[in-house]
């Protein structure tokens, strides 16, 4: 791959994709920010750690370094907005999820580098994706499982404090009403909180890939953070990683992953 984007081929017919985790930014982009603090504030920080142990179910985990300030592998890149009538971010974000700019003034991202940024970063993204797609649909159905998180308090978003699991399914399109349900007994066979297609009803890259007529069954899982890192004692952004305070999370979502492989299985 580039020393940017990483794929790790397994041969489950599950695919997990972290598009989020990535906090890299190149300096030029780097020079015209607020703050790199800033912009790296809402990065789904540590998924790529917290799903690691799906490499031991057979799975192939995509994953970029690059930060979604630099570009949002997870956003229409025609530019329309995935949640209309909703503050959300674009493609190349001008601001955070509390609404807070960027860039100095003017230094703003114009269409041409939103054009230059998609070729260098969005569209290997995505090609990565459908090749691995495309070897694993040799053998059979496929889960593709877009892994995410977020603060659980972010106002401009939604109110009060987030479910800790937040399934999106674009409303039961992206994938099996069977899958959906298994995932949904095991979130809440768990006896934490559970909202599926609520705020958060899968990205891009769910409602893009996610065609189960056609053997492509996606998921999005978006995990308040609070679930795998102690947000309320955090005196700093982000709180420390702590692996023995993520295990108990870690748990449900390996049984979340090995329920997405043996409904692929199931489908052959």
């Amino acid at each position: 791959m580039t020393d940017w984007l990483h794929v790790h081929r397994g041969f489950a017919p599950l695919i997990v994709s972290v598009p989020h985790a990535g906090t890299d930014i190149p300096d030029a982009i780097a020079a015209r920010l607020v703050s790199l603090p800033l912009a790296r504030r809402d990065a789904d920080w540590y998924v790529d750690r917290l799903y690691a142990f799906a490499r031991d179910l057979g799975a192939t985990i995509i994953r970029t370094d690059i930060s979604r300030t630099v570009i949002d592998v997870n956003r229409d890149p025609s530019g329309a907005s995935l949640y209309p009538e909703q503050a959300t971010t674009g493609l190349c974000p001008v601001t955070t999820f509390d609404g807070d700019p960027l860039y100095r003034p003017g230094t703003e991202p114009d269409e041409a580098e939103i054009a230059e940024r998609r070729a260098a970063w969005f569209d290997p993204y995505h090609l990565a994706i459908a090749t691995e797609i495309e070897r694993l649909r040799a053998e059979g159905p496929v889960a593709l499982y877009e892994a995410h998180s977020i603060r659980s308090h972010v106002p401009r978003l939604f109110d009060g404090e987030l479910p800790q699991f937040n399934i999106g399914t674009n409303g039961g399109t992206t994938c099996d009403a069977a899958l959906a349900d298994a995932v949904e007994q095991i979130c809440d066979d768990s006896g934490r909180s559970r909202v599926t297609d609520g705020r958060f009803k899968g990205g891009w890259t769910t409602r893009h890939y996610g065609k189960p007529g056609k053997g492509v069954h996606a998921i999005q899982m978006e995990l308040a953070m609070r679930g795998y890192v102690d947000e309320a004692d955090a005196k700093d952004w982000p709180p420390a990683w702590d692996a023995d305070y993520a295990v108990p999370i870690q748990q449900t979502l390996r049984d979340v992953l090995a329920a997405c492989i043996q409904f692929a299985k199931g489908r052959k």
